[in-house]
């Protein structure tokens, strides 16, 4: 058979996204095929370049074309990705911006910002371009995590308007109250002051491409958390708690907040930190002192995807207090937050595939929440 193009295409819509469920041809991922005698090459465009599915599409893909043409081939596939996006077109507010990840908790001290910072350093580790505002204005801790805490951020000017360009380390852009304060400056603010901070680093900071900004928010709900949805189209949310009862009823709260109808924030996925404790000298064992399986329940409570475990472990501690995250560097820990990252990537990628335009709240009143 005298392979072409076009039946190389034709075999290749056989192949499904193993998330989309639609042929890969169909969804516009194959790209570049050329075909010389027995040789084909091609490239699959990914919505994420942190996939996990790689190498599953890399396999159906040989043996579609096997099946087609027989098995002497020499098949040379490629990867590109091009991270998907729900906003309009054209949005007013960080145009450059494809998709806002808020990380949210019911309760305080279950590590959200220890999350948040690896999950991103995982994410730009795959290649994406990525950002973080650290929205809890009273208790900021990107800043340190980072090891950024004695950065000032510059000032740039664009269209004759003044705009703060975020700080950036291990590949993350950074922006929060703590790179504008000092380490012994109390923040007593009223809730109106600490929204119009947030704001700022939303509409006063020069963010340029990113593939995923992620929002770390206070915990509880809050002004904060009816600021960010008023001011920009949320993807979707994430919920970080522990396994605790404690942890998991003030989880179901922060759950509850963003599925109110009128404020319709898609759960992305909910993650369980503290998971376990698993000693350095006894790297296969596993003590649950916080119990276990609150966060895989609290999950299928809500029908919403459980994105993964955290151990309890003393390095992930030491590099978020040396500012040096444990997502770069090697080990069981670095590990779940990285395949953490890769299954909030494709829960994105399939949000933004299957729901509807993300759009911002509009409150009536103070009594009530439409969506404009």
């Amino acid at each position: 058979m005298n392979i072409t193009k076009e039946l190389v295409l034709e075999a290749l819509s056989t192949v499904n996204d193993p998330d989309l469920k639609q042929d890969l041809v169909t969804l516009n991922m194959i790209e570049g095929v050329e075909v010389e005698g027995k040789k084909i090459k091609f490239s699959i465009v990914l919505t994420t370049p942190a996939c996990p599915l790689k190498e599953v599409m890399r396999k159906d893909c040989i043996q579609a074309l096997e099946a087609k043409f027989g098995e002497e081939l020499d098949i040379s596939i490629n990867f590109d990705s091009i991270v998907t996006t729900s906003r309009l077109k054209g949005a007013n507010l960080l145009p450059g911006v494809k998709n806002i990840i808020a990380v949210a908790s019911g309760k305080g001290g279950v590590g959200k910002s220890t999350v948040t910072a690896n999950l991103a350093v995982a994410l730009a580790k795959k290649g994406a371009k990525v950002g973080i505002i650290d929205a809890d204005i009273f208790g900021p801790s990107i800043h340190i995590m980072f090891g950024c805490e004695f950065e000032k951020p510059s000032v740039t000017t664009k269209d004759g308007k003044n705009l703060i360009l975020p700080i950036e380390n291990h590949g993350v852009k950074l922006m929060s109250i703590g790179f504008l304060s000092n380490a012994t400056d109390a923040m007593v603010w009223r809730g109106p002051m600490a929204s119009s901070a947030l704001k700022q680093f939303i509409t006063d900071a020069e963010w340029g491409e990113l593939d995923y900004l992620l929002i770390d928010l206070p915990p509880g709900t809050s002004d904060i958390h009816l600021t960010l949805v008023q001011t920009l189209p949320v993807t979707g949310a994430v919920i970080v708690t522990t396994p605790q009862k404690v942890a998991i009823n003030d989880a179901v709260r922060g759950v509850g907040m963003f599925k109110q109808g009128s404020i319709n924030v898609p759960i992305l996925g909910v993650i369980e930190n503290m998971a376990y404790f698993t000693p350095e000298e006894l790297p296969d064992n596993k003590y649950y002192i916080f119990g276990s399986g609150g966060g895989k329940e609290l999950a299928e409570q809500f029908e919403t995807p459980f994105l993964g475990e955290i151990p309890l472990v003393q390095g992930i501690r030491e590099s978020g207090d040396s500012g040096y995250p444990t997502s770069l560097k090697d080990g069981p820990a670095s590990d779940a937050f990285q395949s953490i990252a890769e299954s909030l990537a494709q829960e994105v990628a399939k949000r933004n595939a299957t729901k509807p335009t993300t759009k911002v709240v509009e409150m009536i009143d103070g009594a009530g929440c439409s969506v404009k």
